[in-house]
């Protein structure tokens, strides 16, 4: 029989029959979100008869039909979702590949046996400060989401990361993890809804006098605008940043291809192994399972990796316009050095500089009047050695640049893959 949206909720852990626009599916439903998206597993498509393993989310836009099934499958309403996050978070130790009688014939056992390797990892022991990653989990606006958004409206800057599943204007977006320098935010977006932009997340997000941290805001900046109508405002995007940074690196060369976020976190940052291994296995679990960001209850081995990469985005953008002030910082402290250390002739004469400045106006460079002549301040015209030696340094880095890297035919550099058990510190020349 049909069923209407109001009534699905009373059809929870019950075999439904869905109409889309583009198949029939059957399955167990496990959660109605608040745009109505529905979470199913067990899903069958009865047009071709092949089953997936774990769940599945169906969007609102694409079902045409809800029907509920007169007599449920007692197997399918086994709740599997349930069955895959407690088995993990209780980590009883069992193997997965001989337990008997247990989720062998699952089939979500290929995302199990990931999450309790990733339970695993975060279990392991390490340094006291390693293991202190704290963050408030915002799932209902009750208590915590008014303090949560009032302590990011105080903020100047603070880090925004999206999950889900193929973010952009046809995508779904189920997790925004938000982070100041004190607090970690991860906010259900896929349990919130739409409201929770309206309630506060749009105001924070389009305020011009907060700072957004975000690594590639295209596709995060797409969904956010013809889904939820929030414009974008004041972002810091580190991807872009890794790119200029490498420009400087290499003399004024662009690589061939950009960095992901946990490349450019191990690119840039001194992460502890503990914390690389679960963003690691994530990822790896993310391009295998991308539905897993719809799991309800969710992971709290998952939990620690949203706020991982909420926390050290924030240090990014540190460590990046670090390198960006590096030379500045030099030619100043080569600047002081000079007028400290050196003699007049290293800053030129009063009276040289006088001539330069009369030879000047001579020439039609700026107007003298006859009443006032030129005073004599100590403002030198020509550039400075210490700036014209920035020349010979991105020159001397392009050399390098060069015999490092293989150049495609574009002449971009060909950026070696980095590895995410490991720190590769991106070439740089210091002076």
């Amino acid at each position: 029989m049909a069923i209407s949206f109001q009534r699905l909720e009373a059809a929870l852990d019950k075999s439904v029959k869905l109409t889309l626009t583009c198949g029939v599916f059957q399955g167990v439903l496990q959660h109605v979100s608040a745009g109505r998206d529905l979470l199913l597993h067990s899903v069958k498509n009865l047009e071709t008869g092949r089953s997936s393993p774990g769940v599945k989310v169906f969007y609102s836009q694409e079902i045409v039909n809800v029907e509920l099934l007169d007599e449920p499958d007692s197997q399918k309403r086994i709740a599997v979702l349930s069955e895959c996050t407690s088995a993990v978070e209780e980590n009883k130790g069992a193997d997965m590949g001989t337990a008997q009688g247990g989720l062998g014939n699952s089939p979500c056992v290929s995302l199990e046996r990931q999450l309790r390797a990733l339970n695993n990892m975060n279990s392991l022991p390490g340094k006291e400060e390693e293991e202190k990653v704290e963050y408030t989990v915002v799932n209902c606006f009750q208590e915590k989401f008014g303090p949560a958004v009032l302590h990011l409206k105080q903020q100047d800057v603070i880090s925004v990361v999206g999950e889900g599943v193929n973010l952009c204007r046809n995508g779904k977006l189920s997790w925004l993890q938000m982070a100041t320098k004190s607090h970690i935010f991860l906010f259900d977006i896929f349990l919130l809804g739409p409201q929770a932009f309206r309630n506060g997340l749009q105001t924070v997000l389009e305020d011009k006098n907060i700072l957004k941290v975000m690594h590639d805001c295209r596709w995060i900046s797409d969904c956010l605008f013809h889904q939820y109508n929030v414009l974008l405002d004041n972002v810091f995007d580190t991807q872009v940043a890794d790119v200029l940074q490498f420009s400087v690196a290499t003399g004024g060369f662009f690589p061939h291809c950009t960095c992901t976020l946990q490349e450019c976190l191990m690119q840039h940052l001194k992460i502890p192994s503990k914390w690389k291994t679960l963003m690691k296995h994530e990822q790896q679990m993310a391009l295998e399972n991308p539905d897993m960001w719809f799991l309800r209850p969710f992971p709290a081995s998952l939990f620690q990796v949203l706020a991982l990469k909420a926390m050290y985005l924030l240090l990014l953008r540190s460590s990046l316009m670090d390198n960006f002030m590096a030379d500045l910082t030099a030619v100043v402290h080569a600047y002081l050095n000079t007028s400290q250390n050196g003699s007049e002739d290293h800053l030129g004469s009063l009276k040289d500089r006088n001539t330069m400045i009369w030879r000047k106006a001579r020439r039609g460079a700026f107007a003298v009047t006859p009443a006032r002549k030129p005073e004599l301040t100590p403002t030198c015209m020509e550039l400075p050695k210490e700036l014209r030696e920035l020349a010979d340094i991105q020159k001397l880095r392009r050399e390098k640049a060069v015999k490092e890297y293989r150049i495609s035919e574009d002449g971009l550099l060909i950026r070696p893959v980095i590895e995410l058990n490991e720190r590769n510190p991106q070439k740089e020349e210091t002076h």
